[in-house]
């Protein structure tokens, strides 16, 4: 009995092992398996700002606003010098985009002037003889002539002799018809010398063939020599006028000129032949066309400005010498060239820069290189290709959520090659002594009143004290993020709001809410 227990007790072990080592095989089995799944399943890197600030975190968390944290996995990092954005907030700020494409530019340059006369349209009557205004038929400045019209009859007796000089002259050389050829040679030379010197006085009408006696006059009837308005009127009757005074000047207003005052940095786009529109205070409701003529080759270094002439015809005679005017000169290039929208352009004065989307959610900072514009659209010399989508909405927005900046002074950085740029590292569990602290804050709340909007887009805001930055309450005037923030708050008026430091010591307002109902 005692053998037969014993022999049960160790068949009893033998399958107690077998089962153990048939369970301990298959947890080995599954084991493998779940480590097959795991290895082929994303690995976490860490959190990012959903706001796309360069602020991140090893565990799960929320914003200074409530958002949660982004989380991003192994190969998901955004490329050096690109920005990420969730869809969600895309839409919530209304981004738009428009492709880069090659167009004409008809830009229009808006430029002021004034009215001038037409200086080839202006006449001088300036007898070239001593003599005596003996009667007046024009005697007022801006009186309307006709070509042709009377306007003063002259005395001269130095003219009296030399028209009757040529009478004389016509006289004999009638007599001497049966003459022999040299008398009658030096007759038609005489006739010729006294005919000259009528000519060199401007006087057409002199006697040609009739007697001395009977023909000589002893006035002289000067005509308009244009229709036009008298501008100057110098003769007074039975004045004495001598060689060379300036007795009436008479403009033709029916073609004017408008000198205008182009910008040193416009010039280059003016041409002559371009078309204008000129309009004047008197008359707002009209256009005048013209077209350039002239551009002086002389810069104006007080205004730093160029004159352009325009010429414009003026038949009903509306536009009046030394009227001011405004005048919109078609300018630009000939034949299409790379153009983005202009409000795609982000100015900071010292570089421009266009957010390209190269997807839903991600964009990148370009520096580009503007040629001409018109009032839509602004030339691309380089920076963007044909086709790529640039964004045109909310682009200022997104530099204020995003930290354009910090993305823009990474594209610096790599392409500078003067530092290297920092990535993310894998793991965020344990971090040496030596690196880098994360930033902790990214939004800083706080109260206070909107004392007013100023001028150059900031706002002048009492607030309380912001225990997040050690600040006391005080008045201060801060940049906005995007004018629009303040838009329905009258000053006054409580409000809350919410900064963050684009830099070191400069502080925006992405958020500015009414309190109260305020608005």
């Amino acid at each position: 009995m005692n053998k037969l227990a014993k022999a049960i007790l160790a068949v009893l072990l033998l399958l107690a092992v077998a089962a153990t080592g048939y369970w301990l095989g298959k947890q080995d089995t599954g084991h493998g398996v779940r480590d097959t799944v795991k290895s082929g399943e994303r690995r976490l890197l860490y959190y990012r700002n959903p706001m796309g600030l360069p602020d991140t975190s090893p565990v799960p968390k929320k914003d200074a606003m409530g958002m949660d944290y982004v989380p991003v996995y192994e190969g998901e990092a955004e490329p050096e010098g690109q920005l990420g954005m969730s869809l969600d907030k895309v839409q919530k700020l209304g981004v738009k985009s428009e492709a880069a494409a090659m167009r004409e530019l008809h830009a229009t340059l808006r430029v002021t002037g004034r009215i001038e006369v037409d200086e080839r349209r202006t006449y001088t009557i300036a007898p070239k003889f001593e003599g005596w205004v003996d009667r007046l038929y024009v005697n007022t400045t801006g009186q309307a002539v006709s070509k042709g019209q009377t306007l003063f009859d002259v005395y001269s007796p130095e003219l009296v002799s030399a028209q009757r000089e040529h009478a004389l002259a016509l006289q004999g050389l009638a007599s001497m018809q049966n003459a022999d050829d040299d008398a009658r040679k030096s007759m038609q030379q005489l006739v010729a010398a006294s005919a000259a010197r009528l000519k060199n006085w401007d006087i057409a009408d002199a006697p040609s063939d009739a007697p001395a006696a009977a023909d000589s006059r002893p006035h002289v009837t000067f005509r308009a020599p244009v229709t036009g308005i008298v501008l100057e009127k110098k003769a007074v009757q039975g004045m004495r006028f001598m060689p060379g005074d300036t007795l009436y000047q008479i403009a033709d207003l029916s073609t004017v000129w408008a000198i205008a005052e182009v910008p040193e940095q416009d010039i280059g786009q003016v041409h002559l032949g371009s078309r204008t529109q000129v309009t004047v205070d008197a008359y707002p409701d009209r256009t005048f066309d013209g077209r350039v003529t002239f551009i002086y080759p002389t810069l104006d270094s007080a205004t730093r400005t160029v004159q352009v002439r325009m010429e414009i015809a003026n038949p009903n005679g509306l536009l009046k010498p030394a009227m001011f005017a405004n005048a919109q000169i078609a300018a630009g290039k000939s034949g299409k060239v790379l153009t983005v929208p202009a409000s795609a352009v982000i100015d900071s004065g010292t570089r421009q820069i266009v957010l390209v989307r190269l997807a839903e959610g991600r964009f990148e900072p370009r520096t580009v290189t503007l040629g001409g514009r018109s009032d839509d659209y602004s030339e691309v010399m380089n920076g963007v290709t044909e086709g790529e989508q640039v964004v045109t909405s909310a682009n200022f927005l997104i530099d204020a959520e995003s930290n354009l900046k910090a993305a823009l002074n990474g594209m610096d950085a790599h392409t500078t090659g003067n530092s290297a740029p920092v990535s993310a590292p894998a793991d965020h569990t344990g971090h040496s002594a030596t690196a880098q602290p994360m930033q902790k804050t990214v939004g800083h709340q706080g109260q206070g009143v909107l004392d007013a909007v100023n001028p150059d887009g900031t706002v002048s805001i009492t607030h309380e004290p912001i225990k997040s930055l050690g600040w006391p309450g005080m008045t201060m005037d801060f940049a906005l993020a995007n004018a629009s923030l303040a838009a329905g708050i009258k000053p006054g008026t409580a409000i809350s709001f919410e900064l963050v430091e684009r830099k070191p010591g400069e502080f925006v307002i992405t958020t500015l809410q009414a309190l109260h109902g305020g608005h």
